[in-house]
């Protein structure tokens, strides 16, 4: 685990580290070629650059938010604003993080990409990239 992703965990309370700690195990598995490092306080995994997955402590629990996850065709994954696509779960518990949809939502996040890489270069706009 990245060293900065290991201070972040212990920001947390003992059940928020849990999921979080859960969460990075569950997403370095399922994307091993991804890098992983806290990127706007938050830690996030990225492919060829590109942010993929990554996670939040909220009020309300851990935010789990993929990028271009609007676009998976999941029910249990939340659109956000409608501005980007990404989506998100949020957890409250550990129980809840469940490694088979997980690994199907992280197998779809290799798939399917939008490339935000580049946004501020193309002035906003989001194109998709790879499936």
């Amino acid at each position: 685990m990245h060293p900065d992703i290991a201070v972040y965990h212990e920001s947390l309370s003992p059940g928020e580290r849990e999921v979080c700690e859960r969460l990075a195990v569950e997403i370095s598995k399922g994307l091993k070629e991804a890098e992983a490092k806290v990127w706007h306080r938050h830690p996030v995994w990225f492919l060829e650059g590109n942010p993929i997955v990554g996670y939040s402590k909220l009020k309300a629990g851990v935010r789990l938010m993929f990028w271009s996850g609007a676009d998976f065709d999941e029910e249990k994954l939340q659109p956000g604003t409608g501005k980007f696509k990404d989506a998100s779960i949020l957890y409250t518990d550990v129980s809840q993080v469940k490694p088979g949809e997980l690994k199907r939502w992280l197998a779809k996040s290799r798939e399917i990409q939008w490339d935000y890489k580049n946004v501020v270069k193309r002035k906003g706009k989001l194109v998709r990239i790879g499936g």
